[in-house]
Parts: C-alpha cells; structure tokens; sequence
C-alpha cells in the first residue's frame, strides 16, 4: 500500500482509497491501514524507480530511527539529562512489541507521539507571565499538539485511538491546571487543538465508515477477546536472551510486551522516588501506562464492551493487546526519569552528571550511562533476523502495464487463511496497477470469500464465466504453484482452454488473454 498511495496521489488524490485490490469491492484501501505518513516519506524513492520492497525496509528503518530520536529529545528535554533521553529513546524504539512486528510498518512509525505528549504538556504548562501568555504565542503548543496528533494518526487507526486515549488520560491527570478558573484560556486550547485534528482526519476517516457499514467491518467482541492480553502477553519478548531463557515458554501467540527488566528497575527507581507523583510528566506517562495495561485486558475489563459498542473506530479494533503499546511507551518514559533521578543523586555526591563526564576526571557517570544503554539493547535485540530475498517483479507483468483497461486474476487465488498468499502478487501489481481479483489485508469482505470458494474450480466453465463478468481481461497461471495446489491435469485443462489466450509465458508465469 505504500506504493500505491505513491503512486495514485500525483494522478488522482481522490480515488485514495481505491486501491486496485479485492475488484470490484469499493474503498478498498480502507481494508486496512493507510499510512499515509510513512508513505509519503517513502514516495520520493519511489519516484526515483526504487522498488517497493527496498523502500519498505528502508521506511522501517527510518521508523525506529525517527522513534527513537523523537522520544530521546523530548525526554532530553524534559529531564535536563542526555542519559535519561538515550535511554529512553532505546526502549521506546527498540520494545518488545515494535521488534516481533516488523511486517507491520506502522508499528515502527511512532516518532509523533512524543512530540505530542511534548505538545501537551506546553500547553498544559502555566505561562511564564502575562505579557506571554496571550496571543498567537500561547497557540504554538496547541499546533505542535494537534500536528503531532495528526500525523501519528495518519499513520495508523490504532494508533489514533490509541493517542487519542492517552491525551484524555495524560490531561485528565493534570485537570488542576486547565479546569481553573483563571486557566478557561488553556481548555479553550485544548477544544481548538481538538477541532483541527477532527476536521483534518475526517476525509480519511469517513471511507472506513463506509466499509463498516457497507462490508460489516466491525471486530466481535468474542474476536476481540481472542486477541486481548493477560499476565503472559506482559512477559512475552522475542529479545533473544529473554526468549531463550524463559519467554518462549510464553510467546507463541501472545502480544510482546515485556518491557526489560532494566527499563523494570529504572521505571521503580522513578515511582519509588516520588517523581512519577510529583513531576507532572512523570504522572503523565504513568497514567497512560495503566490505562494500556486496562485496556489491553479488551472486553475483560468492566466497561470495554460499552466502549466497544460506542466509540467510534474501537469497534474497528481487533487486536486489543495492542493497547498494551501504551505501557511500553509508559515504561519508556518512567525509565527515563528514573535515570534522571539517578542522575541527581550523582551530581548531589559530588560527581558529573550521567553521561556529560567526558574528559573529566571521574568517568564513572559515562560508565554508567553506557553501561545503561548497552543494557537495555541486549535485553531487546532479536537475532537471528530471518529475510527473503527479493529478486525483483517478473518482467512478463511489463506486458500488463502496456494494456488498456485490464482487469487481471492471478492464480491460484489464495482466500480464507491462505489469503495472506496472495501478497506476492500485489507486489507485482506495482508494476501495472491494473485492478485485481486477488488481495490481501486485514479484512477480507464476504463477497470476494465467496468468489474465492467459487474460482477455486479454475479452469472449470463455471469459474471462466464468473471472471468474465467481474471485467476480468487477463489471467497470469503461477505454473509451479498451481500444479502444487491443483494438480498437472488441472494446468493442462487450462493450456486447452479455448477462452484463453496465451501472451506469454516467462518465469514460470503464463499470461492469458480471456476473449
């Protein structure tokens, strides 16, 4: 998908959520995430002629990048310490759930969260004096938070809710500060920041309306249930040298969101010193903390199943332990202050902050900021990493990219648990982008399971006339897989099949022409 968005917003921005998959289906993008930040990053690339695979991984790179730093400057910032934001910036980029979902790009773009909390807090935060509290001045924060807001958002729907979620915690923990009576001027900012975000994610929003109501894209609470957390979701961790130890024991199926006992230890050393009660951010991240722990339980939690039914996009959710996100970004920030706790009890013996004792005379406080942040990466490292290999998209589908009004099948055509087969092929669509009767996402509507149980019988009559009357125009046979999935008389049915066409036949791929 990141191709297409690439592809189709220079031509045609609003057929979006047209993606040309699962034909004749409409909003199909919306079958999925759009992500539109990450493609838009990656559009560039794409422009110059890199392929969509090489760009993928060049964007989940940039994703862990980008995380890393965003939350390293913010907490850089708030704590006054450079180990505080190294370590930080480690364990939120670097967690549990982000490194056992690599196929999951948005999982890895999540570097406007910080800058939203950031956002946040600016605006939460009293003014300085009068002659600066008014005017365009006071609006700075409000953009930096509805624009961090946004582009988080666009990154993924679960993560909209997911920040969503935790502004209402993070400002409900500091409502002294805005619901005073001399502070109208702060909640006013707040609802202003609140419009602009609504009235900038409406248009992408609204097509996933209306695959809800048009496709039934709506999670049962029973789905739900099969993918919320429990206590084993929170010692699951694919970090080698946990996972060898023990949490293999409990990470087949389970959302990984152990946090590292490191980022355990510091994030006790900030709720054992007080700071995470007394310092307004602190209490932020651990408020949005619990409300992710609560919410990953989904409807065994009192009061999920309301919120199921009631909220807008929640009941578009499937995987409740994602929520659990919002404790690893919690733990994150909570281990940060913990340095930086550990760090003013440095300097109050007499020693160079953490990490800013370069060149002096006792390095202890570098040591030990190292020796932080070294830790922290062993617990999360995950090797080893397995790769496919991408060669690259058969030429024969150049032939597709030349023809007029296309509609291609490929076979086999892959639904039902198999569907996830089918994703080799819109790789290959992005060099035609010509409509397909294939598609994979993480929604599949009824009418195309249908279709799916209906072309299995390929190249029976029956399945030749329903293609023909889905628009489809051309049929590429993967010969190998075919022959593995149907059988070398079924393949040989299809060689004398009058309706086709042969066009050409190249790496084990045919492609026909259905007259």
């Amino acid at each position: 998908m990141i191709a297409w968005v690439a592809h189709i917003l220079p031509v045609a921005p609003l057929g979006l959520f047209e993606a040309p998959i699962f034909h004749p289906e409409a909003h199909t993008l919306a079958y999925s995430e759009h992500m539109l930040v990450p493609a838009l990053m990656g559009a560039p690339l794409l422009w110059l002629g890199a392929s969509p695979v090489l760009v993928h991984n060049v964007l989940l790179l940039l994703g862990l990048a980008l995380s890393g730093w965003a939350m390293s400057l913010v907490m850089t910032r708030w704590t006054g310490s450079a180990a505080a934001g190294l370590v930080a910036g480690l364990l939120y980029a670097f967690n549990a759930h982000a490194l056992t979902r690599f196929v999951h790009l948005q999982a890895q773009h999540v570097e406007f969260f910080p800058l939203m909390l950031y956002g946040l807090d600016r605006v939460l935060a009293p003014p300085v004096s009068s002659a600066r509290a008014g005017g365009h001045r006071r609006l700075g924060p409000a953009a930096i938070l509805s624009t961090a807001f946004i582009l988080q958002a666009l990154c993924s729907n679960y993560l909209l809710v997911f920040c969503a979620v935790a502004l209402i915690v993070a400002a409900g923990v500091r409502g002294d500060e805005w619901l005073a009576a001399d502070r109208r001027p702060t909640a006013g900012r707040l609802v202003l920041a609140g419009i602009v975000s609504v009235v900038a994610l409406a248009p992408f929003l609204w097509p996933y309306y209306l695959v809800s109501r048009d496709q039934g894209l709506v999670r049962s609470l029973d789905e739900v249930a099969r993918f919320s957390a429990d206590w084993r979701d929170y010692l699951a961790t694919g970090g080698r040298l946990h996972y060898a130890w023990w949490s293999h024991a409990f990470f087949e199926g389970r959302t990984a969101l152990f946090p590292g006992i490191t980022a355990l230890v510091l994030a006790a050393v900030a709720v054992g010193s007080g700071d995470a009660w007394r310092d307004r951010r602190a209490r932020m991240a651990l408020a949005i903390g619990v409300a992710g722990v609560l919410l990953s339980l989904g409807p065994s939690l009192p009061g999920y199943a309301w919120l199921h039914t009631h909220v807008p996009l929640l009941a578009g959710l499937r995987n409740a332990g994602r929520w659990g996100w919002l404790f690893l970004a919690a733990m994150a920030m909570l281990a940060g202050f913990g340095v930086a706790v550990l760090e003013r009890r440095w300097r109050a013996g007499g020693d160079k902050p953490l990490g800013l004792s370069i060149g002096g005379d006792r390095p202890l406080g570098l040591s030990i900021s190292v020796a932080l942040c070294a830790l922290v990466t062993a617990e999360a490292i995950r090797t080893p990493v397995g790769f496919t290999r991408f060669e690259a998209v058969p030429a024969i589908y150049n032939r597709l990219a030349a023809e007029e009004n296309a509609v291609v099948a490929e076979f086999p055509l892959y639904s039902g648990i198999a569907v996830s087969k089918n994703g080799p092929y819109m790789v290959n669509a992005t060099r035609h982008w010509k409509p397909l009767i294939n598609g994979y996402s993480g929604f599949q509507p009824r009418a195309f399971e249908d279709r799916g149980d209906r072309l299995q019988r390929f190249p029976d009559p029956a399945a030749v006339s329903e293609l023909r009357a889905l628009g489809v125009t051309h049929i590429t046979v993967h010969t190998g897989a075919f022959v593995n999935r149907f059988g070398a008389d079924a393949l040989r049915a299809v060689e004398t099949l009058a309706e086709l066409e042969l066009v050409a036949n190249q790496d084990g791929i045919r492609l026909y022409r259905l007259r």
